[in-house]
């Protein structure tokens, strides 16, 4: 049997509500990951299972982090309510660590996701900044780049949003995988210098990119969020976003009208972004 041993650098607390339901953010994740687990073990009938243990740190309030990252396996980054340029000392301290920890562990898989993946690009040279006021909520389709598309096995990534920041200024030696309308960056892939792939094949119209020679994902949705949760932060933010916006947010919260996703869920969160982020891990 497999046993993975990952940690989360937890970046907020969900409001009273939605906790009491659905655990802090590492019980979210551990739900999103144990969901996008299970149809790769049901897979292989007959050979070991992979069994993954989730490790919180609370980097805000307790300003705290692994004592020693060889124990781990790979390093998340969840969302916040908090701003990536805001001049914070744990922020910066969030940022600092990021830093060293991309630069100095390459075999630990790091993921960011929103905050995450904005905190990265900050710390590794890129760029985070309010987008002209403009929201992005509930379910949005995004379209891919070509690598993005190599990647994730589709053309096209439909994922719950919840952010008005964006990284207009990717981090050098980066690669974008996605972009909408209204924010041009919506995910990254970075590669450690020691497994990374040719220039030539990363700019090819079709990449072969093993997942497993990725060192940094990160998505600026939410591949952890579910319909129930968004819906509850939709209602909870009008006076944020605005009537007219949380009207139609409603409405793609559950899906898109007339798209439709393999395991029957909302969006590709699960059965696509969860099944990337197991096979950087070196789960297939």
């Amino acid at each position: 049997m497999a046993a993975l041993r990952l940690a989360i650098l937890m970046c907020d607390t969900p409001m009273p509500s939605l906790k009491a339901v659905y655990g802090d953010y590492r019980q979210i994740f551990e739900t999103f990951l144990t969901s996008s687990l299970a149809p790769i073990n049901a897979s292989k009938s007959g050979q070991a299972q992979v069994t993954f243990t989730l490790v919180g740190y609370d980097v805000v309030t307790e300003m705290a982090y692994p004592p020693n990252e060889e124990e781990y396996d790979g390093l998340l980054i969840s969302g916040s309510t908090a701003s990536a340029y805001e001049n914070l000392e744990w922020i910066n301290k969030l940022v600092a660590y990021v830093k060293r920890i991309a630069e100095e562990k390459p075999k630990m898989k790091i993921f960011g996701i929103c905050f995450g993946h904005q905190i990265i690009a900050r710390a590794l040279g890129g760029s985070c900044v309010q987008n002209n006021g403009s929201w992005e909520v509930a379910v949005t389709t995004i379209q891919l780049s070509p690598l993005g598309k190599a990647i994730f096995g589709t053309d096209e990534l439909d994922l719950q949003q919840m952010h008005r920041d964006h990284v207009p200024t990717s981090p050098p030696h980066s690669y974008i995988l996605g972009s909408t309308d209204i924010t041009p960056n919506h995910g990254m892939v970075m590669f450690h210098p020691l497994s990374a792939p040719s220039a030539e094949v990363l700019n090819s119209s079709v990449p072969n990119v093993p997942l497993s020679s990725i060192h940094i994902l990160t998505v600026q949705g939410h591949p952890e969020f579910t319909e129930p949760f968004v819906s509850t932060l939709i209602n909870a933010r009008v006076h944020l976003i605005g009537e007219e916006l949380a009207a139609d947010a409603r409405l793609r919260a559950g899906g898109i009208v007339g798209r439709h996703h393999p395991d029957g869920q909302p969006c590709d969160g699960v059965s696509i972004v969860g099944k990337v982020m197991w096979g950087m891990l070196g789960v297939a």
